[in-house]
């Protein structure tokens, strides 16, 4: 998308907010969860990924992203000794999904992978009063005009129009709510690599994509302000920048820019460490700049942590 978040806005219909909802907040800010307990352990986890994995002097993007994500995501399901339910989780790989809507005179599809999809037993409680969810009425979305608002938008001739979560969903399949979308950009070339703005806005997609489909397997195809929200988060990353990302679908009437808007807390830019110095720099035989991760950022790492527990406790 090239406009990036403000035309997934649009085509959306959500009115974005600065920052992570007070749910999560809550979760990062309350001592009794010993997020700061696992400090120490984020450190490790970063200089495993980028120091101490692989037998090269300088590991490639491509390698640390996906090493980074697991060590992440290792040190989060430490906590279901604190927390059980945790234990009711299921990360799907290469998972399709397909949701179509329309908006305005347009017929749209969000589809294909969905990164790597952290589903669980129970949804993730809303996020957003019902008094928020009113006062979107009176949000105005910003229109491009006179560009178009799908001017970059893929052309297809659509045969049938898809609303599926794909496989991992299935009948009786017991993880059957989507909880968290994980989006690596581990690619080693820069230009093959999404720019933050652009992944922010896949990650807005996708997360309305998983909600939706959600949704209308829950209540049908009908257009509806929902009773029960349906929130879905994203968390993207190239191995250092972290994007995180709320998105709570508040309706499926989506054709018109009147009514309730859907909502999507967004917190951008968060490096989880500055800089990593694989090798020592040595002037004159005098190390000046020894090897070893610098500027390690805890905050960034309790929010991952937040966004995982969010949801249980």
């Amino acid at each position: 998308l090239f406009p990036g978040v403000r035309q997934a806005q649009w085509l959306t219909k959500t009115k974005l907010v600065e920052g992570l909802p007070p749910a999560v907040q809550g979760i990062m800010e309350n001592p009794a969860h010993g997020l700061q307990e696992l400090e120490e352990r984020a450190k490790h986890a970063v200089s495993h990924a980028r120091l101490w994995g692989t037998a090269e002097v300088a590991p490639r993007r491509e390698q640390y992203c996906p090493v980074l994500f697991e060590n992440l995501i290792h040190i989060c399901r430490l906590m279901s000794g604190k927390y059980p339910s945790l234990s009711k989780r299921m990360l799907a790989r290469n998972c399709r999904i397909a949701a179509t809507w329309e908006r305005e005179s347009i017929l749209l599809q969000v589809r294909g992978l969905s990164g790597i999809l952290m589903n669980s037993m129970s949804p993730i409680p809303p996020v957003a009063s019902k008094e928020e969810i009113l006062a979107t009425k009176e949000h105005v979305l910003e229109t491009f005009y006179p560009i178009a608002p799908t001017i970059d938008l893929q052309e297809v001739n659509v045969y049938k129009e898809l609303n599926d979560t794909g496989r991992c969903f299935g009948d009786g399949y017991p993880y059957s709510h989507p909880h968290t979308l994980f989006f690596l950009e581990s690619a080693n070339v820069r230009t093959d690599r999404f720019r933050p703005e652009q992944l922010r806005a896949k990650m807005l997609m996708f997360a309305f994509g998983n909600a939706l489909a959600k949704a209308k397997a829950l209540h049908g195809n009908d257009p509806k302000v929902l009773e029960q929200p349906v929130v879905v988060q994203s968390v993207g990353t190239d191995g250092q920048l972290f994007q995180f990302m709320v998105f709570q679908l508040n309706t499926t009437d989506l054709v018109s820019n009147d009514g309730v808007k859907n909502l999507v807390w967004v917190d951008s830019d968060q490096n989880l460490y500055e800089k990593a110095q694989c090798v020592p720099e040595v002037k004159k035989g005098v190390v000046t700049k020894p090897a070893g991760i610098s500027g390690f950022q805890p905050d960034t790492f309790k929010k991952f942590l937040a966004l995982y527990l969010h949801g249980t406790v």
